[in-house]
């Protein structure tokens, strides 16, 4: 029995791609097509697929956060998440998401439709090609700026564009306590005000780039 298939993709040739893709493999066939983030949920329920596969840049959304969606309404939907974006960030996202596997759309073909047989047989497992050189890099992060777990918790507030004296009562904490967190934060991360900390910490792989900061 074929492994069912809806593609869910704001891109034209992508779509056409994957159906001429799945037509030289019979054991894959595309069941429906959806386009945006909003009209996907439908689909998949209308068509109860064996796997989707999400663009992580959809017209109208983050395909993650649809990703995320469809996860808690199945946990035996195999999720292929395809991008054209190569950041480590991306990556580990979809690993957090409950993805099943994640795909560079300029992936050979035969790795796209391995994520596809793997992701219709081990929903809740997590595969993807670069992730064994995401955890090193991530690893030579964290021993280059060594935070703390609460160091970690200052920047996650920063992030958030949370001031010092609600960072204070975040932590239970004194403002002259959470200022010296902040200051020792600043220090590691080689910034002196929080837009410097949040880049730095951007590029490094410490926060993500979709999630908002403040200047």
């Amino acid at each position: 029995m074929a492994i069912r298939v809806v593609v869910v993709d704001g891109h034209t040739l992508t779509r056409f791609g994957l159906r001429t893709l799945t037509a030289t493999a019979p054991d894959i066939e595309i069941a429906a097509e959806a386009t945006t983030a909003a009209t996907a949920p439908a689909v998949v329920a209308a068509h109860t697929p064996d796997v989707v596969t999400i663009d992580v840049a959809l017209p109208d959304g983050d395909g993650l956060r649809l990703a995320r969606d469809l996860r808690d309404r199945r946990d035996d939907l195999g999720i292929v998440m395809l991008t054209s974006l190569g950041e480590d960030d991306v990556l580990f996202r979809a690993l957090e998401t409950g993805t099943s596997a994640f795909v560079a759309k300029t992936a050979p073909v035969e790795e796209v439709l391995a994520a596809i047989r793997h992701a219709s047989v081990a929903a809740g497992s997590f595969t993807a090609s670069g992730l064994a050189g995401a955890l090193a890099r991530r690893r030579t992060t964290d021993d280059r700026f060594a935070l703390s777990p609460r160091e970690r918790e200052v920047l996650t507030l920063l992030r958030d564009g949370t001031s010092i004296p609600s960072i204070a009562r975040s932590l239970y904490v004194s403002q002259s306590t959470a200022k010296t967190y902040v200051s020792r934060l600043y220090e590691k991360l080689g910034a002196s005000n929080r837009s410097q900390a949040l880049m730095a910490a951007l590029r490094a792989g410490l926060i993500r780039t979709e999630q908002p900061h403040a200047s």
